[in-house]
């Protein structure tokens, strides 16, 4: 007995004398099963390639960074649950956000409870910042209601005046995010899920500014729906020469792009609010042709960032990205990474992984003195929504999501296909 204490004591003594490796936990849910686990996978992508790439760097002001990551199933109490246990068992010292509206909204009360910085890769929904959120960063270009912006330029300066569609329709999943691209683009008012109060009114609409009337609308269901053909049809005896589909991810899109194949609807242009992935070309093939999608980023711009106090590309992180995973990414793996940027460049800047003096040295960036990312530029508003910052729009041509406005800020761009040749 006495012999077997004295090799308990000895252990302890070793374990006592061994030094703690310094590391930075940061924690992030995402979905990786369940309706967004697509998009959740490729955010998990973004996220580890950008703290590998740190680590190989030798971490952050000299620490390694520990990544936690979480399924949280596409659920939103489960969400909630595991950025809790983040903050109060594994006591991270700072968070990723996840992915959409629908899981970041309750996410955002946790973590201003409880005091930390909020970066969201994707939560475009106003209503996200209209609840006086302190900590909360959005690295995309604007809230999904300004999305409309856009379309409407792309309609005034790329589409001849004599030949624009006069007629569009407009339909939509019942999303946070569908509905708050939906808002903007007819015009309706912005409320406040807390007390129902108005918080903006967009009317008249991005679309009617751009002189176009709308002659039909539809919501499906955010889970379960299956009748894209009846949509389709629908679509189609409305005769709108503008097709606007609001679906909350690219496997809606393929749906849709399918049934309007299937009904023959020959609209002179189509626009989606989700389609830039892989897996919408592999969905849809020759019917992708002159598909409209926004988006936050595109391989072809020149957008320079900051990684471990570098300079590092967006073609550094396309090189990167297809080395570590054999694979070109898309831009649900890039805004990741550009949080992971942001983040790291907070933590350098603050000095420490405080997140009051994280938040402060964010909330001081300005568009002279910004966050760089691989999504170019962020400085942010009193609301947390990034500051003289466009969208992008991109476009389906023979296989190949090409990046065709804005006009005149970035190389790369090309011309833009006009009218689309049916499905």
């Amino acid at each position: 007995m006495k012999k077997q204490f004295i090799g308990i004591a000895a252990t302890l003594t070793v374990l006592l004398a061994t030094p703690t490796i310094a590391e930075i936990k940061i924690g992030a849910s995402l979905p990786l099963t369940g309706g967004f686990s697509i998009a959740g996978s490729k955010h998990e992508q973004g996220y580890q390639l950008c703290v590998d790439l740190i680590n190989e760097k030798g971490g952050i002001m000299g620490e390694q960074v520990n990544l936690i990551m979480s399924d949280n199933r596409s659920d939103p109490a489960t969400a909630i649950n595991q950025y809790e246990r983040f903050i109060n068992v594994d006591q991270v010292d700072a968070v990723f956000g996840t992915f959409s509206s629908r899981l970041s909204f309750p996410v955002a009360n946790i973590l201003e409870k409880n005091g930390f910085v909020h970066p969201l890769p994707a939560g475009g929904a106003l209503r996200i910042y209209t609840q006086g959120h302190q900590k909360v960063f959005y690295f995309q270009p604007s809230a999904a209601e300004y999305v409309g912006a856009t379309l409407q330029g792309i309609l005034e300066d790329l589409v001849p005046a004599d030949d624009k569609p006069a007629t569009a329709a407009v339909v939509a999943a019942d999303d946070f995010f569908a509905n708050a691209v939906e808002a903007g683009l007819l015009g309706m008012e912005v409320m406040d899920p807390a007390d129902g109060s108005v918080v903006e009114n967009l009317a008249p609409g991005f679309l009617v500014d751009a002189g176009i009337e709308i002659v039909y609308s539809e919501k499906w269901p955010e889970e379960g729906f299956n009748d894209w053909l009846t949509l389709a049809n629908s679509i189609k005896r409305s005769g709108a020469e503008l097709i606007v589909g609001l679906t909350a991810s690219a496997e809606e899109a393929v749906q849709i792009t399918r049934a309007l194949k299937t009904v023959q609807a020959e609209p002179k242009m189509v626009y989606f609010s989700q389609g830039t992935q892989s897996e919408y070309l592999e969905g849809t093939g020759e019917s992708s042709n002159s598909v409209l999608v926004h988006t936050s980023w595109h391989p072809a711009v020149p957008f320079q960032g900051l990684l471990a106090g570098e300079p590092f590309s967006n073609q550094d992180f396309v090189k990167a990205f297809e080395t570590a995973y054999g694979q070109a990414p898309d831009e649900d793996s890039a805004i990741p990474f550009a949080v992971c940027q942001g983040i790291e460049q907070a933590i350098m800047g603050a000095g420490s992984t405080d997140n009051d003096a994280m938040s402060a040295w964010l909330k001081a960036r300005t568009t002279d003195d910004p966050v760089r990312t691989i999504l170019g530029r962020f400085a942010w508003d009193e609301r947390g929504l990034p500051k003289d910052k466009p969208f992008l729009m991109s476009q389906w041509n023979d296989g190949e999501l090409q990046f065709v406005y804005p006009t005149d800020e970035f190389e790369g761009v090309q011309s833009m296909t006009y009218p689309k040749q049916g499905f």
